[in-house]
């Protein structure tokens, strides 16, 4: 009779199903929460609906190319994301001298920017030295017209905007996380009955993954007022934040191979229509968080599945951007609307929460949110230098 031992039987592993699905809810909450940011972002400083798809598809390429490789290099949830503070900041921008063109080139120079930010460590102080509440009071400026988008299409259309905001009420009550896309998705049906009541179709060759690639430009009130405030926002509401988010869950990010990835991939996908792509910050706790795996060791595989759905993504993204262009007025402009409240919310609570910057923040949001134009150049670039003017100021008198 063999003896018997003691010894525990050897457990076997937990299958990867967790972490997997964490992954791939990560780029479904991602994208179909912003992607209309992004579409409006574009066609705003002069993209035609072709290469504003075609962004998108880059987007979805780098970002998810840069997930995997991070991920498998380090073991670590890091997942990536495009700047969605920084698209809403075209929609507000506008076209600058020379068009199109240009503003690929101020992206080249973002994409630069943060991949010198991870090598000299003294630029990245100094973005970090830039006020708080006036980087945020210009970020909420820049979405005050684009947040007003859903009230005015209620009032023009109610028909078509009453069903997604209703929709993005409900499941702002019970499902937070799904509020905007939930009204993506009422969106998609009243764009469907749209084009059954018109006779309008997508021609199949349109459905298709394409890229519409841009030689860039560069003029000087391209680089003042998208490339210099683009940077600005996607370093303080994006990589700064998204390594918090890691930091919270005991992740230490590598950052000098982080801004070396999101540069590079911003300026591979630059000419592709690629405004900029970075840490994640809000979706990144949902990869890295208990709820992706127990284990902490194994959370990079939600990452890494994040990953490959956005690579599945951007096979749709043509098709999808399209289809967008296709729909009634009011209703994608509402879509971003909604999916940029939480932001704005929160770009205004940081701005004001210090009453010694709070005239300070106040000005430079008044500003950004005028839409002003001088020398060709937006108001999100004098709505910060007015109001570092204006704290200056305030702090000499005090």
């Amino acid at each position: 009779m063999p003896p018997v031992s003691d010894a525990p039987a050897p457990t076997r592993p937990a299958p990867l199903t967790q972490p997997i699905g964490a992954g791939i809810v990560t780029a479904l909450v991602g994208f179909t929460s912003s992607f209309a940011v992004v579409l409006t972002g574009l066609r705003a400083v002069g993209a035609s609906p072709s290469e504003a798809a075609s962004g998108l598809l880059a987007l979805c390429v780098t970002q998810g190319l840069g997930i995997l490789w991070l991920a498998r290099r380090y073991r670590t949830p890091i997942t990536l994301a495009w700047s969605t503070p920084g698209a809403a900041l075209l929609a507000g921008t506008g076209v600058v001298a020379g068009g199109w063109p240009a503003a690929v080139g101020a992206f080249v120079v973002v994409g630069a920017a943060i991949v010198l930010t991870g090598l000299w460590p003294r630029l990245g102080a100094l973005i970090a030295a830039i006020p708080t509440p006036l980087a945020q009071a210009m970020l909420a400026g820049v979405l005050v017209p684009l947040c007003l988008a859903p009230v005015e299409g209620v009032m023009s259309s109610p028909a078509s905007i009453l069903p997604v905001v209703a929709t993005w009420l409900v499941l702002q009550r019970l499902r937070p996380r799904w509020a905007v896309p939930g009204a993506f998705a009422t969106a998609a049906v009243v764009v469907a009955i749209h084009l059954s009541r018109s006779g309008t179709r997508p021609a199949a060759r349109d459905l298709l993954p394409s890229i519409d690639l841009t030689a860039p430009a560069w003029t000087w009130q391209a680089l003042l007022g998208i490339a210099v405030p683009l940077y600005i926002v996607t370093m303080a509401s994006q990589n700064i934040p998204g390594t918090a988010v890691l930091d919270s869950f005991g992740y230490a990010t590598p950052w000098r191979a982080s801004m070396t990835v999101t540069g590079l991939g911003t300026v591979v996908g630059a000419p592709a229509g690629g405004h900029a792509i970075n840490l994640a910050a809000i979706s990144a706790a949902l990869a890295a968080a208990p709820e992706a795996d127990p284990d902490p060791a194994r959370r990079w595989v939600a990452a890494w599945s994040a990953g490959w759905s956005y690579l599945a993504l951007a096979l749709c993204s043509t098709g999808l951007a399209t289809v967008v262009a296709m729909a009634p007025d009011g209703v994608v402009e509402a879509v971003a609307g909604l999916a940029l409240l939480a932001t704005l919310g929160g770009a205004l609570a940081s701005a004001l929460r210090d009453a010694p910057e709070r005239e300070a923040a106040v000005v430079t949001f008044l500003v950004a949110a005028s839409g002003s134009t001088l020398f060709g150049i937006g108001s999100a670039f004098w709505a910060l230098m007015v109001g570092l003017a204006v704290r200056v100021g305030l702090s000499s008198a005090r």
